[in-house]
């Protein structure tokens, strides 16, 4: 299954804006202005905004009244970028008054909602698209779901109480990653360390298998993140087993940090290939280094 990279989906609860009439016993009669949506997406529609494929984005969901009788409803959206700027509120839907509704929003409709996005290329990793609703009811009041900061508007104490609901949908902009699996690893680098044997460093195209475990998120362990180096070089000073490394793709960019035996850090970084391929190079605290290539099995 493919896991995106970061949380595609949220679901927050509300609450109902309630009030007390006075009868002089202890019953508390609630009005009529306080609703809560109810947001889904439609089976099969993308839960995140996939970068790579903008031009086939659809997303599909409909919104309807969980609690509450509103008369009617407007369907709107704030765009908070990874850089935390945050567009809007804009309106996409206004005066709504049968529900549920369905809607599809297009790549080509997200660009063109707000003011701020020029083009497809002002859409990066990690931005975020925020629904939500604000009600009308018969005496004309209304209630945002989000306020002008697009956060929680928390209209009750007991907001907990309506847990069922989704009441607010976010969509991130990310990538699918599917990188889980074993790995034939060949690895060309050198040490810095006098220790190794003249033959062995440097070394080119040293062969090792690894496995990639899928943590979800894009996020990914490698059995062994030096696959089979140190054991090679290191010998010397007792390593003997493998030492599990970690990487994040992010659209095709893998990057990542860990500890080594020695106290030091390992960056990683590389690229998922059109063939399927990883394009993978690390260095650590001491300068030992290598570029390997992974083709899965």
């Amino acid at each position: 299954m493919k896991n995106i990279y970061i949380l595609s989906l949220f679901l927050a609860v509300f609450a109902l804006n309630t009030s007390c009439d006075d009868d002089g016993g202890t019953s508390a009669v609630p009005t009529t202005n306080g609703a809560l949506p109810d947001f889904a997406v439609v089976a099969g529609s993308s839960a995140f905004i996939d970068l790579t494929g903008l031009d086939d984005l659809k997303l599909q969901f409909t919104v309807g009244v969980g609690v509450g009788e509103p008369t009617s409803f407007d369907l709107k959206a704030f765009y908070l970028t990874v850089d935390g700027n945050l567009y809007g509120p804009i309106v996409l839907d206004a005066g709504v008054t049968t529900f549920p509704k369905e809607y599809s929003i297009t790549g080509t409709d997200l660009v063109g909602a707000f003011s701020e996005l020029s083009s497809a290329d002002d859409i990066q990793v990690g931005d975020v698209l925020k629904l939500f609703t604000s009600y009308t009811f018969k005496d004309g009041s209304q209630i945002d779901i989000l306020n002008s900061k697009a956060e929680p508007n928390y209209l009750a104490s007991d907001f907990n109480t309506y847990s069922d609901f989704t009441v607010k949908l976010e969509y991130v902009v990310s990538c699918p990653s599917d990188l889980a699996g074993t790995y034939t690893v060949l690895s060309s680098g050198s040490s810095t360390d006098s220790g190794p044997t003249p033959d062995e460093n440097p070394i080119v195209d040293y062969p090792y298998t690894v496995v990639l475990t899928d943590n979800g998120g894009g996020n990914y362990t490698v059995s062994d993140g030096f696959a089979g180096l140190y054991i090679l070089w290191y010998d010397i000073y007792g390593i003997s087993g493998e030492t599990p490394g970690n990487f994040t793709d992010i659209c095709g960019e893998l990057s990542g940090t860990w500890g080594e035996p020695f106290g030091t850090d390992v960056t990683v970084t590389g690229t998922v290939n059109p063939d399927g391929t990883l394009s993978i190079t690390w260095i650590n605290g001491y300068d030992d280094t290598a570029d390997a290539v992974y083709t899965p099995q």
